[in-house]
């Protein structure tokens, strides 16, 4: 009795093929993309970010039927207001985010909250996924109450921002909050959707979330701000663009409004304009 051998039908041989085959990333095409990532969005590139570029950006040669780098690079570069500029720049954005994350932060804003009175409104510049801009929304509503505040969320990716205003999320996401929190500001899930949760209206309501690019020549924000969140943002960029975007934040910020850093950000050893007042939390110089 002969063995029987599998032998892939010849009309998936191609596809078989191309999961297969790793495409080749020349250095030319690498530094290209480098280049084109920092004019866009201001992100600079390593030479070890060169696997994550490579997975990153494979998927959507796979997704355009395109098997080489080189012609990706020549779509993108055929026309400047194409809509895969967009999909370039998702694709090389970075997401890592959490409920309260950096949560020594959340207890500065609700003291700065009590201490200003009035509306209060707050700029969240790297959104994310929603899980920061939510986290100050609830921040701000256990403090001042319900209609006492707006928090305006921004991103450059578009892919995220459409998670944020869904406000869906696992439950095991949202393990840093309290009982309470959970019952307050989120829906729990049943049968089919058992394990997830959705925000709460009078939550999300106070949140608007829109694209933005810290790049772009305008900033589509209802400033100025009482606060402004732009954590883990600044060390994708170089000391020249950090520069930049400082400058620009000061007239973004009403009198004795404050800044918030990322963890590993430093913005009084880049700017002037800013002096640490607090872990990681920033003012204006010219108000001291």
């Amino acid at each position: 009795m002969k063995k029987s051998t599998l032998v892939a039908p010849p009309e998936n041989a191609t596809l078989l093929s191309q999961m297969v085959q790793r495409l080749p990333l020349s250095d030319a095409h690498f530094k290209r993309i480098s280049q084109l990532i920092y004019q866009r969005a201001g992100i600079v590139l390593a030479d070890h970010k060169r696997e994550m570029v490579y997975n990153r950006l494979v998927r959507r040669l796979r997704t355009l039927g395109i098997d080489d780098f080189g012609r990706y690079l020549a779509l993108l570069e055929s026309d400047s207001g194409s809509a895969e500029w967009q999909a370039f720049i998702n694709s090389l954005t970075t997401n890592l985010t959490a409920f309260f994350r950096e949560a020594h932060h959340f207890p500065i804003l609700a003291d700065h909250a009590k201490r200003r009175g009035g509306s209060f409104n707050v700029w969240c510049a790297a959104a994310s996924t929603g899980e920061e801009p939510y986290s100050i929304a609830m921040t701000l509503a256990e403090t001042l109450g319900a209609g006492k505040f707006q928090v305006h969320a921004s991103d450059i990716d578009t892919q995220v921002l459409e998670k944020a205003l869904s406000g869906v999320y696992r439950q095991e996401e949202l393990r840093t909050l309290s009982p309470q929190q959970l019952q307050r500001f989120f829906f729990r899930g049943t049968g089919p959707h058992a394990g997830m949760v959705r925000v709460r209206p009078e939550l999300a309501n106070t949140i608007t979330f829109s694209q933005l690019n810290l790049l772009g020549n305008e900033w589509a924000v209802p400033g100025p701000f009482d606060a402004i969140f732009c954590r883990n943002v600044m060390i994708y960029f170089d000391k020249e663009t950090q520069e930049k975007i400082l400058r620009r934040f000061v007239p973004m910020l009403k009198p004795g409004g404050i800044l918030f850093a990322g963890h590993s950000e430093n913005f009084s050893q880049i700017s002037k304009e800013f002096y640490l007042r607090g872990q990681t939390v920033y003012g204006l110089t010219k108000e001291r």
